[in-house]
């Protein structure tokens, strides 16, 4: 064979070589069907989640991926689980939260009690959030997306409050996903309540909750907003009545006096109404008050009335009202 013969064989057999290289580049794994659908989708394979609540029965058969909450506590949630914000009112947003005052791409929807509807529609979601606040908006919302209603008594906490924030959790831990994380957090409320049980167990001292509103007091007993706060937490109210309801009970401050607390929990209404600084022992002038036990024995709480008022039924408001119950006890 010539010189030039064998060079032209050696020639073509490194080019086949070649291009059997190229091709074995460019051609992909074998993939599994669901890792194609999943291609396809974009998302990760989504089982299908119905959420029965007060309002009626929801299905969510896909993977949310731009979520309305239209109540704080329903913001707190989703921050709890990492999972971002397509939208939400931007009147009273609590401190802890306030990453989400001027974040980019979280649309403004208006007012707690009254969120622009227009403006939800506009921000196009694919699952909305709701509490009692809104849920005469509950019809016209379900028709722009699927709508979940959290059950939480804004007007009566005493049974239930803490186990229904946990099943909340849980349920958008399912949802999104995020189970182990959502069981992780749950675990941490469950040992913050422990904790409150502990410190007020067998304790003898009573306590009111008050909430100030421009220099006018309401006391809020066992059946009311913080019925929780002496059911599941175990603090003894000093209260003679049962304040039902949202707003409590109004009291004079005589009343305060006569029923003379160990403790007192002051919640500023007007501080987070006005927007200014929670009030304390020096702002606090109030004679009849300055001769109860809990001032005398610096037991006043000014407590996080963000935290209180504003939310009260998500993972970090209630951990922040429990560290509060707790100072109470630490005198």
């Amino acid at each position: 064979m010539s010189t030039d013969l064998t060079f032209r064989l050696w020639l073509l057999a490194l080019l086949i070589g070649a291009f059997v290289t190229v091709q074995g580049c460019n051609e992909k794994p074998l993939e599994s069907p669901r890792e194609t659908a999943r291609a396809q989708s974009g998302q990760e394979a989504f089982a299908p989640v119905t959420v029965q609540h007060q309002l009626g029965t929801t299905v969510i058969d896909r993977a949310p991926q731009r979520v309305v909450a239209l109540d704080m506590n329903e913001v707190d949630f989703l921050d709890q689980l990492g999972v971002p914000v397509a939208g939400m009112p931007k009147d009273f947003i609590p401190h802890f939260l306030s990453s989400y005052k001027d974040a980019p791409g979280v649309e403004d929807l208006g007012a707690i009690v009254q969120p622009n509807l227009e403006r939800v529609h506009r921000a196009r979601p694919d699952l909305i959030l709701i509490t009692s606040l809104q849920a005469n908006h509950y019809r016209e919302l379900s028709e722009m997306a699927p709508t979940i209603h959290f059950d939480v008594d804004y007007r009566d906490s005493e049974t239930r409050h803490i186990e229904v924030i946990r099943d909340h959790l849980l349920t958008l831990g399912r949802i999104f996903g995020k189970e182990n994380l959502a069981g992780q957090k749950a675990l941490e409320l469950d040992a913050k309540v422990e904790e409150a049980r502990r410190i007020t167990e067998g304790r003898p001292e009573k306590a009111l909750v008050v909430l100030h509103n421009n220099g006018a007091f309401s006391s809020f007993g066992v059946q009311s907003r913080y019925g929780f706060i002496f059911n599941a937490l175990g603090v003894k109210s000093a209260s003679p009545m049962a304040e039902a309801g949202l707003h409590g009970q109004p009291v004079s401050s005589e009343f305060i006096q006569q029923a003379n607390p160990d403790i007192i929990y002051v919640v500023d209404r007007t501080a987070v109404m006005e927007r200014r600084a929670v009030m304390d022992v020096q702002s606090m002038g109030n004679p009849l008050l300055r001769q109860t036990n809990a001032w005398k024995n610096g037991r006043v709480i000014f407590v996080d009335a963000q935290a209180w008022y504003v939310t009260g039924a998500s993972p970090a408001s209630l951990k922040r009202v429990i560290e509060d119950v707790i100072k109470g006890y630490q005198g």
